[in-house]
């Protein structure tokens, strides 16, 4: 069976500049191969993941703070469905199944016990990560660390924002200013609604010509990112 991961560019991953992981994702994979595509193409998207090819190892793995579990139905020591039932009775874990079982039972059963989504061997790496960023979003706002767009991130629970995995050196004010494009990604924010979610703990107004400045330099610290857009005469918006 032959599986659309491409390994060609992975080693990209191993000579590039060291990341920092910001969302764990556990998988339960027990075939290397697919295993190594998967762990290497997260990674490389800036995700930490944790693999384990058993049911037992996945035990000794989980913790509340894995973000998502990538599950495999066909394992050596149980089903993923026992396993999804373990960790839904710990915490409300987002859970996607990758398996060859396409049956409509096996879909629906995997779904009804809670499961976020299901994906049916072979699949595509992009399809993948797109699926796993979906589910992320859904996430409710408290258990998102981390916001994204593209190249760019922030963790809230550091107050660090990166480039391509690398920390960007930021002021408060271009913290908060970041924090609000993310948290509003593919929405236009009038300029007056970022001024007012700009106003300082200590009650001082930041003005027109401040949210200019801080702005500019935003966008030089992220290499005159092309993500942060300008919309003439009304405000700016994150894409």
């Amino acid at each position: 069976m032959r599986y659309n991961i491409q390994y060609g560019d992975f080693v990209v991953l191993f000579i590039s500049q060291v990341v920092e992981l910001l969302i764990k994702i556990l998988l339960l994979e027990d075939d290397d191969t697919i295993s190594f595509g998967i762990e290497a193409a997260l990674r490389r998207k800036g995700y930490e993941c944790i693999t384990c090819p058993s049911i037992e190892q996945g035990w000794e793995c989980f913790s509340s703070d894995i973000h998502l579990i990538l599950l495999d139905l066909n394992l050596p020591d149980g089903s993923g469905y026992d396993f999804c039932r373990w960790v839904k009775e710990q915490a409300d874990t987002p859970i996607i199944f990758l398996t060859v079982r396409d049956g409509v039972t096996d879909i629906t059963r995997g779904l009804d016990m809670g499961a976020d989504d299901y994906i049916i061997k072979p699949f595509h790496i992009a399809v993948l990560e797109s699926r796993i960023a979906a589910v992320l979003r859904r996430l409710p706002e408290d258990k998102q660390p981390v916001l994204v767009c593209g190249d760019i991130s922030l963790n809230k629970d550091k107050m660090q924002g990166y480039l391509n995995g690398e920390p960007v050196t930021l002021t408060a004010l271009e913290y908060r200013l970041l924090h609000i494009l993310l948290e509003n990604k593919g929405r236009t924010l009038p300029r007056n609604l970022i001024l007012e979610r700009l106003w300082d703990a200590d009650g001082n107004f930041v003005n027109d010509n401040t949210l200019t400045v801080t702005m500019r330099r935003l966008r030089k610290k992220l290499n005159d990112t092309r993500h942060i857009v300008t919309i003439r005469g009304i405000g700016y918006r994150m894409e």
